[in-house]
């Protein structure tokens, strides 16, 4: 694309509300997934604390939480580590609903079966009880492990986002290459390469999809490389068919002209003029990246717990919208929605800025 596309597509998004509301808004996620452990709440990896006592809790809930040092995981977490994969958790924690100091001497009544217990100073490293006890606020409420739901749904982005980043690159590596082979070239190798497009796009793409995560194992790579390996036929197509209009226009005629090898010609000046179909279906497949995940989440073969997940918060969750707790299954529902809407709105105004025909 060139500087004047960039200004000109820079102005239109600007002056058009949904492309610019969309922007800001895959940004805003962009930057919740890079820092999610530094926003949610509960920052141990995973966000992973559970309570049990505090299963199914409605947004708002509060409760006093008594943290108990873990006396055999004393071990610091550095930044970085924090940012990647969160704190180790370091306390034991208990909901309880009052508490008592005399002197050196802690007594609680806990959340979960209203019996007091008692606590010495050297259980806290001899330190003031009232450190150890936090009133906690579930904003989101918790899901039926007693788990945040806000903290899990903000690094449950990074699994969604992440896995539209890799997949569409993964897309575009593979995709561009055999498209423009097929498009330049003709004849022989256009037919064996469209017969071997229109196989893999015959087959359903989440049983593909599903083929490819039991072949490579279940996990978090897995799922990201699985997804973008079904992906790259839209991506061959596109290219294909921008190649063999473009390829008649003069410029390219003169470049044989000159001697110019073919892969230069494709590469050095076919491509640099076709990037705004590339871009438009770059969008489409990031958000049908973000469902084929979730979808495959919900089956139980996407990202593995305790790693959060929306398509998995959906799965554990579901049955709770007949329970009187639809909260549990909406919001991470609405996550997904709300992510897949702002691609698509943003994919349908760089078709309309950039002129790209269907």
């Amino acid at each position: 694309m060139t500087k004047h596309h960039k200004s000109i597509l820079i102005q239109i998004i600007k002056k058009s509300k949904t492309g610019l509301f969309s922007s800001i808004y895959i940004l805003l996620c962009f930057f919740i997934a890079i820092f999610c452990y530094a926003l949610a709440p509960d920052n141990t990896s995973a966000a992973n604390n559970m309570h049990l006592e505090i299963h199914s809790k409605p947004p708002g809930f509060n409760i006093l939480m008594l943290q108990i040092p873990r006396a055999t995981d004393s071990k610091k977490t550095g930044v970085i580590s924090w940012l990647l994969h969160g704190k180790n958790n370091i306390y034991d924690e208990i909901p309880i609903t009052s508490f008592t100091i005399n002197n050196n001497t802690l007594e609680i009544i806990k959340y979960a079966d209203g019996l007091p217990k008692t606590y010495t100073k050297q259980q806290f490293n001899n330190d003031n009880f009232e450190n150890y006890i936090q009133q906690k606020n579930f904003v989101l409420g918790t899901d039926k492990y007693g788990r945040d739901l806000l903290s899990r749904l903000l690094i449950g982005t990074r699994i969604s986002f992440f896995i539209g980043f890799v997949a569409v690159f993964i897309s575009l590596l593979i995709g561009i290459p055999i498209g423009a082979i097929a498009g330049y070239f003709g004849g022989k190798v256009d037919t064996f390469i469209m017969w071997l497009i229109n196989i893999t796009w015959s087959i359903p793409t989440l049983l593909l999809v599903i083929a490819i995560t039991l072949a490579l194992g279940k996990g978090f790579w897995q799922v990201f490389i699985a997804v973008g390996l079904t992906m790259w036929v839209e991506v061959a197509r596109v290219v294909r068919g921008q190649v063999i209009s473009t390829k008649q226009q003069q410029y390219v005629e003169a470049a044989k002209a000159l001697g110019f090898s073919d892969l230069r010609i494709i590469f050095n000046h076919i491509l640099p003029n076709i990037t705004a179909p590339i871009i438009v279906i770059s969008a489409a497949n990031f958000a049908a990246a973000i469902l084929i995940e979730s979808g495959l989440s919900f089956l139980g073969i996407g990202a593995q717990p305790p790693t959060p997940s929306w398509g998995a918060m959906i799965k554990n969750h579901y049955n709770y919208i007949i329970l009187g707790k639809p909260f549990l299954a909406l919001i991470p529902g609405l996550a997904i929605m709300s992510l897949v809407m702002a691609f698509m709105l943003l994919g349908n105004k760089l078709r309309d800025v950039l002129d790209v025909k269907n």
